[in-house]
């Protein structure tokens, strides 16, 4: 497909024409044109229109995806997408749907996901929540898409990025046992910082040998994973424990993805106020990494600080004030 066609596409992808007012005709959007390296990556403008059942947002932050390259690009060039959080700008014209409780208000802040790393994007309207007043754009984006069991234990892997942190903070909260595995002493304290029972080295440390000699030999209740290593969790897992993994391979014994969760307004409501109600009232505390800027060097900057290794928390694109 050539490059003019392909960006043909991508602009019906975003929207199907439909008259309105109050934004852009074309956006600034991040993508590659080909695969490889943080080094493709390039910032470049599209067409852009809304379709009637879509609200507009003004993105301010965007969250960067925990492992971009797992997804297989359909075409180039490819818009890199994932969480955001911004400011509603203009409504959806279908009027069988424009009073619907469910839809946000123009000039709402709100957040949403998969949507394109862009200034402005268009979103159905089930996919867009309201954020509450005590919550700002840059918290709700860092917990968004990443946001147990009272008596269980549980183990952890890369437990100081973004998601590892939240799931401590949760599962602390509901009186869960934490261990967690890290690379570096810095990311042991932090986890700790944020209440990690046990932090296993892995670099340095037998982790099999540690969690079992923590568990007494019986394993552990839940094992939460973003690694490569079915076999010793096997071996670390309790009878009738959970694994779950959080990557795309070939066998999955439990893979939770938000939009098994949401399917419905109602439903998708019930999740997102529970998330913010914990980030209201303290039992969550996002840490945010780096916030880069909306540039192409700045994206590239932010992968690389992520498939470093060096990251800790969430890192963040920051678009507009």
């Amino acid at each position: 497909m050539s490059l003019t066609r392909r960006l043909s596409t991508l602009a019906r992808q975003f929207s199907t024409a439909t008259p309105r007012t109050s934004y852009p005709s074309t956006v600034q959007v991040i993508t590659i044109s080909k695969t490889g390296g943080p080094e493709v990556i390039e910032k470049r403008e599209i067409p852009f229109q809304a379709a009637a059942d879509q609200l507009v947002v003004k993105v301010q932050y965007l969250g960067v995806p925990v492992k971009e390259g797992i997804y297989q690009a359909s075409g180039f060039p490819f818009v890199f997408w994932e969480e955001a959080s911004g400011v509603v700008i203009a409504l959806l014209t279908d009027e069988s749907i424009l009073n619907d409780p469910y839809v946000c208000k123009e000039g709402s802040r709100v957040a949403l996901v998969r949507c394109s790393h862009a200034e402005y994007v268009s979103a159905p309207w089930k996919t867009v929540f309201v954020i509450p007043e005590s919550v700002s754009t840059l918290t709700a984006v860092s917990a968004f898409a990443q946001g147990l069991m009272a008596g269980a234990i549980i183990l952890i892997h890369t437990v100081a990025g973004g998601l590892g942190l939240l799931m401590t903070q949760l599962a602390k909260s509901r009186g869960a046992t934490m261990i967690g595995s890290t690379s570096t002493l810095e990311k042991a304290t932090l986890a700790e910082a944020d209440g990690m029972d046990y932090v296993i080295l892995y670099k340095s440390e037998d982790t099999v040998a540690r969690v079992l000699e923590l568990m007494n030999g019986e394993g552990v209740h839940a094992i939460f994973d973003g690694q490569d290593t079915l076999e010793s969790h096997l071996i670390m897992i309790k009878r009738k424990g959970i694994l779950v993994s959080l990557v795309q391979k070939k066998v999955r014994l439990l893979q939770p993805t938000m939009k098994n969760y949401t399917c419905t307004p109602a439903e998708a409501l019930y999740y997102v106020n529970a998330l913010f109600s914990l980030l209201v009232n303290g039992t969550l505390k996002t840490q945010i990494f780096k916030e880069h800027p909306f540039t192409a060097e700045g994206v590239k900057q932010a992968q690389i600080d992520l498939t470093s290794g060096k990251s800790t928390g969430k890192l963040v694109v920051k678009v507009s004030d």
